[in-house]
């Protein structure tokens, strides 16, 4: 005999008689993130996002519904953070995630003591496979970046997450997407120009986070808004020979093929995994890449990030409502405006 379904949600008991609650993980404007434990698996431990309704506008609220719903539809993916269970109660709701405590990708990439272009291209296959499982299943995450790439243990570096789907939308066509939203230094150049949109936005991050993992720095570096938003809306970037000079041509092909400005001619995630330097190139051959000082220049963009997530962390529960604000906001954060 099969063992018992184990009781959820679903089974009318309150989330306080499932769950037990511990130590703080994380915090936010509306929500604390606490470890936790079903009362039926005390050895296994969860994520569990406690949202208190009181502080959430109606907005907001639809908002948390339609990530539940997309992360039910994506828990079959494991590069993506897994939603187990959802309590919708009066004061609270509870949101049970995946336990994920190897900490962001980027921190584990800049403790290596050697780095190759195998390394990068097996962390970018995984990005690309997990987001490709996103567009199959109609869903643009609209803010990917280094902060929400993480590792599920600190064992492993090749279990990726990719996590935070608060700005996650569900497609329903071609250029369906009008809310201009994402993180300034990743967002694509038709969501600057408040053209409507789909998932190959996302091929844009996409592009800027495979150009930071060779190169070590960002494609687009303005410490002014407005003159960063001008580059990006004209794909303003260079591979500097001092640092991409030793880069093989078909991960500078590829990168070239999702910076398109013309979102048209971008290539979707399945069409990238197709490249060359994907699914051609030995490891023999990229693992003879050395990049040490790409790898330098990675830690000094992890630190500069760090350091400005840190400052940032004080008004990124504020959402701006503007073009112009946005243009003030400080890097690092996400908005939607």
């Amino acid at each position: 005999m099969g063992s018992t379904p184990r009781p959820d949600s679903s089974s009318g008991l309150s989330f306080d008689e499932l769950y037990s609650l511990s130590e703080t993980l994380g915090s936010g404007a509306f929500s604390v993130v606490k470890r936790g434990t079903h009362t039926r698996t005390p050895t296994t431990s969860y994520a569990i996002k406690c949202v208190t309704r009181s502080k959430l506008t109606r907005e907001d609220t639809l908002a948390l519904k339609d990530e539940v719903s997309i992360l039910s539809q994506l828990r079959n993916c494991k590069h993506i953070i897994r939603l187990y269970d959802f309590f919708e109660e009066s004061k609270m709701f509870y949101l049970v995630m995946e336990c994920v405590m190897g900490g962001e990708l980027f921190d584990r990439i800049v403790e290596k003591s050697y780095y190759n272009e195998k390394e990068a291209r097996a962390t970018c296959r995984i990005l690309l496979e997990a987001i490709g499982y996103c567009h199959e299943h109609g869903v643009a995450h609209r803010d990917l970046k280094p902060e929400n790439l993480l590792l599920r243990s600190k064992e492993d570096d090749s279990s990726i997450k990719i996590a935070d789907f608060g700005f996650a939308k569900i497609v329903e066509g071609k250029g369906s997407l009008k809310t201009q939203c994402g993180t300034p230094g990743y967002v694509a150049p038709e969501i600057l120009n408040g053209k409507p949109y789909d998932e190959s936005a996302d091929m844009w991050s996409v592009g800027v986070i495979l150009y930071i993992l060779l190169g070590g720095y960002p494609p687009f570096i303005e410490d002014d808004q407005r003159r960063l938003f001008r580059k990006i809306r004209k794909g303003q970037y260079e591979f500097h020979e001092e640092y991409w000079g030793s880069v093989s041509e078909d991960a500078k092909n590829l990168i070239s093929n999702l910076l398109c400005v013309n979102a048209e001619n971008r290539l979707t995630a399945s069409e990238a995994l197709q490249s060359n330097w994907i699914s051609a190139a030995t490891d023999a051959e990229l693992g003879a890449i050395d990049m040490e000082s790409n790898l330098h220049q990675l830690r000094k963009f992890n630190g500069k990030r760090k350091f400005r997530a840190a400052v940032a962390s004080v008004i990124a529960a504020n959402k701006l409502k503007n073009f112009l604000a946005f243009d003030q906001f400080q890097p690092g954060c996400a908005v939607n405006w």
